[in-house]
């Protein structure tokens, strides 16, 4: 038996082409000018990575923290969420929750580095190991300030300072979170749990 060349789904779903990732020479305008019907890539060290589909409970945390986040950060912040940071021209992350520094233009998809204050990432079974490890790390190296890790079942969230080039723990809570920046938050841990 022969094997036999994997034909490309009926449909035409759109897939990175594999000459391109070997070479890793992607940039973030090649993300731009995905087809619209290419799934959500972050781009690393110039090879597209396929983000997985989050579950409605991943969701859920991410969209009541924006709603949060909407309600009592100070006016020159914007909660966003499905955004992309743009940390060089060939590494992209995509973050569940941003909080911009204003103004923002509201028809991007990716953002600076440094008009991010805070970072928040949802953390999923398929995506343990980059949000705890790879996302805070690139997030430090592109100098943004503030990063939160929430864990799932139960809701825990855990919030980071950068220090030196490298994030400090400053506070951790699955009942109340309270940090000083970027702004004075007490965050009831209850508000964002599904």
């Amino acid at each position: 038996m022969t094997a036999q060349p994997i034909e490309p789904p009926a449909h035409g779903m759109w897939t990175p082409d594999p000459v391109r990732q070997r070479l890793a020479n992607h940039t973030i305008e090649d993300v731009l000018a995905l087809p619209d019907d290419a799934p959500r890539v972050e781009l690393r060290d110039g090879v597209l990575v396929v983000v997985p589909s989050p579950t409605i409970g991943h969701q859920n945390i991410g969209n009541r923290l924006w709603m949060w986040l909407f309600q009592h950060a100070p006016a020159e912040y914007e909660p966003v969420t499905a955004v992309g940071v743009a940390l060089t021209h060939r590494n992209t992350l995509e973050p569940d929750v941003l909080l911009l520094s204003r103004p923002v233009v509201v028809e991007n998809h990716y953002v600076d580095a440094e008009q991010v204050v805070l970072a928040v990432e949802v953390v999923s079974p398929g995506t343990r190991r980059r949000d705890r490890l790879e996302k805070p790390a690139g997030y430090a190296d592109a100098g943004i300030r503030h990063y939160w890790r929430i864990e799932q079942n139960p809701v825990h969230v855990y919030a980071y300072d950068l220090v030196d080039g490298r994030y400090e723990l400053v506070a951790d809570s699955a009942e109340e979170l309270i940090v000083a920046k970027p702004f004075d938050i007490r965050l009831h841990v209850r508000d964002i749990t599904p």
